[in-house]
């Protein structure tokens, strides 16, 4: 999967620098460590550096700033959302775009960007994203992952270079 890097965090970066994965680590291999979860809740319990992407999964906090130069990504550090954090998935789907062929960066993003700011928004931090302060940014398939069948598609949301200490689940602002 690609991610498009918060803005506020990494200034104007071409979109797609960084390629990730977020769909089940048990359809893709996985490089990094299954997150420590909680049983019950399955929250994340404890921090750890190198979860593999395809494990990520909503209500999962990260810090993606950590691996922000990286061209080739396939851990990522997760936190429990109890500590300090940079985003927090609040919403995943799968691409509503059929076929085998690799449909491209911008109609990913434009999928994301009506799924994740629309609805998905709103509903997990109350107010509308044009109303927020808060801004959100979308971990999509890359070709290589979309010709092996992944078509997750990740919302975090974030609060510009602002650490975050729980979740925004509610937040309304």
């Amino acid at each position: 999967m690609k991610l498009r890097p918060p803005l506020a965090a990494v200034g104007l970066v071409v979109a797609g620098l960084l390629t990730l994965s977020a769909c089940s680590a048990a359809q893709f291999p996985t490089e990094g460590a299954q997150p420590q979860r909680d049983e019950t809740s399955g929250q994340v319990t404890e921090g750890q550096e190198d979860v593999d992407v395809f494990s990520i999964r909503v209500g999962d906090c990260i810090n993606s700033a950590a691996v922000i130069e990286e061209s080739q990504l396939q851990s990522i550090p997760v936190v429990p959302c109890s500590e300090e954090h940079e985003d927090e998935v609040y919403h995943a789907f799968d691409s509503s775009v059929s076929g085998e062929e690799y449909p491209g960066e911008d109609v990913l993003l434009d999928e994301a960007d009506t799924v994740c700011a629309g609805d998905a928004f709103t509903e997990f931090i109350g107010v509308p994203f044009t109303e927020s302060v808060l801004d959100y940014w979308p971990m999509y398939p890359s070709d290589g992952s979309w010709a092996s069948g992944d078509r997750e598609i990740l919302c975090m949301v974030y609060e510009g270079a602002n650490l975050l200490t729980g979740s925004l689940a509610g937040a309304a602002r």
